[in-house]
């Protein structure tokens, strides 16, 4: 009986630790220059042409502080859309995709390492979610 609540407490455990991004962040660090014309992320940042990034990984869609989301972010926030490691990797390889009329111009990111590392990068501005 011991052995079985043991077992059972690990697991919850286990399911309680977020996933972690499998990327390198300093070579997320330097992709994220391309991202850095619209976003900002770090000490200080402040939305620009796209929503700045601190907190993003565990945070609803379309909500960052004072940024006008497209009605599409806000409509996705509103149905449950959470940023988690996953949900970043669907959103940065297609944005238009993932959620269409969204205000992202970018196509997307292609190379599975880029968006590992980025989704790295952007998780160690998140609270170590």
């Amino acid at each position: 009986m011991r052995n079985i609540v043991r077992i059972a407490a690990a697991m919850l455990v286990l399911n309680a630790v977020p996933a972690l991004a499998d990327g390198d962040a300093a070579k997320g660090e330097a992709l994220f220059k391309r991202c850095s014309a619209c976003h900002a992320i770090g000490e200080g940042a402040k939305n620009k042409i796209g929503p700045q990034l601190n907190g993003v990984v565990g945070r609803t869609a379309g909500t960052a502080t004072d940024y006008n989301y497209s009605n599409a972010m806000k409509e996705a926030g509103a149905a449950g859309q959470i940023w988690t490691i996953e949900e970043l990797r669907d959103f940065l390889s297609a944005p238009r995709k993932k959620i269409p009329g969204n205000k992202m111009a970018v196509a997307g990111i292609t190379k599975p390492d880029d968006l590992e590392n980025l989704v790295a990068y952007l998780q160690m501005f998140s609270g170590g979610n």
